[in-house]
């Protein structure tokens, strides 16, 4: 079978060097060290997929992706203030709430909640918070029973579960010193949210009639949930509907209370490729060192090939196709590697933390509560091209060092 003197040569150099101990040792440093810098790289990445495929898909559909609250007093005629805020361009869905700062007190323990007061029925439109709770989700909640339903950190604080009571105090009036007094309402708990992570500890539903009643708000709300057609346009797009909007308000969009998570994903994941990249050169660069100690092993061989009329090309040839078989080894492997634990990551990192009994990721700090990964096809034939890409530069000193020796020179010696 026909097979080129470049890759013919390369090929053989590449298998031949395993008898000198030492090259072998500094080829297979290169190989092992590629393949580490490519597999960590590919985990990484699939690690911030996972994280940014988590945020929009839990957090992004539980909080709302935009808000406005009155700034003074409660908005009353809200039917006609939802039509009008529909009529505006990239607005989809709009929820009437009303919300509500309190503490729960279930025997000695207290926790404070977030209370958003809502109609199912409009609610399902901007939130897909009932994939993640309990029974019917928000269906559960019934105008005039009073029920609640919870996040199952805050449940797990208080020591309650479905069917319990517990009282929620909130501030009402001034005491004769000018200080608001705690109003004391009896809530029942008909369901639990449990999404995994921060959000478990903070929000809690009701629905909007019961809170209308405790408050005193009669048919008014004190805001209303949007959601947009662009996610990423959530803070323009209700900037522009409130500009227009018949109440003072103040605006609050998913990017001013979550975006920070996004942007800190972004800057891990730079951060992330540049060093791992790094490292994949640095590993890269210990080729250049094989292939100059295998020049310097082989100046009368090479002198002999040209004297038998091999050109200067043919030689350059021959010295990259060896080194790239490391850097292509080392790439695939470490691709290979890195796809399949990527795979496996989560659960790899659940029996980690169940072995050391350590979390890596407190559900009170973070928004999940544990290591998510998703791979995608695109990061992993960038990573692997771009180690190849690598592999070659740095053969491309040794082979043009190889090819420009004289072999009147050489063979002189």
């Amino acid at each position: 079978m026909f097979k080129p003197l470049p890759l013919f040569l390369g090929l053989r150099y590449s298998r031949s060097r395993q008898r000198n101990g030492f090259i072998s040792f500094i080829s297979a440093s290169s190989l092992i060290g590629i393949a580490l810098g490519v597999m960590a790289l590919i985990l990484g990445l699939s690690a911030m997929n996972g994280f940014e495929r988590e945020l929009k898909n839990r957090v992004l559909t539980v909080i709302p992706q935009g808000e406005l609250d009155a700034v003074d007093a409660p908005m009353p005629r809200w039917p006609q203030l939802r039509d009008y805020l529909l009529a505006q361009p990239g607005i989809t869905a709009v929820s009437p709430v009303i919300r509500i700062n309190g503490l729960l007190e279930s025997g000695n323990h207290l926790k404070g909640v977030q209370l958003r007061a809502i109609l199912p029925a409009f609610e399902d439109q901007i939130s897909e918070a009932d994939k993640y709770m309990t029974g019917k989700g928000f269906d559960e909640l019934k105008a005039g029973e009073n029920g609640v339903i919870l996040g199952k950190a805050i449940a797990d604080k208080l020591g309650i579960k479905v069917g319990d009571s517990v009282s929620l105090l909130m501030p009402d009036g001034n005491g004769a010193d000018g200080i608001k007094q705690p109003r004391r309402q009896l809530l029942t708990v008909v369901g639990m949210l449990e999404i995994g992570g921060q959000l478990d500890g903070l929000l809690g539903f009701m629905h909007l009639q019961d809170a209308q009643a405790m408050t005193g708000m009669g048919e008014a709300v004190s805001g209303f949930s949007l959601k947009v057609d662009d996610v990423f346009k959530a803070q323009s797009i209700t900037v522009e509907a409130a500009r227009t909007f018949p109440h003072h308000v103040y605006i609050r969009s998913w990017m001013n209370t979550q975006g920070y998570l996004y942007q800190d994903i972004q800057m891990v994941r730079t951060v992330m490729v540049v060093v791992m990249l790094m490292v994949v050169a640095v590993a890269c660069f210990n080729i250049v060192s094989t292939l100059v100690m295998a020049v310097n092993e082989k100046r009368g061989e090479i002198a002999i090939l040209k004297t038998m009329g091999a050109s200067a090309a043919q030689i350059r040839q021959t010295f990259v196709i060896q080194g790239m078989v490391n850097g292509v080894l080392g790439a695939l492997l470490g691709a290979l590697l890195g796809g399949v634990l990527s795979a496996y990551l989560t659960p790899i990192m659940a029996g980690v933390e169940q072995l050391i009994g350590h979390r890596f990721l407190n559900p009170e700090i973070y928004f999940i509560d544990f290591l998510p990964t998703e791979l995608h096809l695109l990061d992993l034939g960038l990573v692997t091209g771009a180690a190849i890409l690598m592999s070659f530069v740095a053969t491309l000193y040794p082979a043009w060092r190889a090819s420009g020796l004289i072999p009147a020179r050489e063979l002189g010696r």
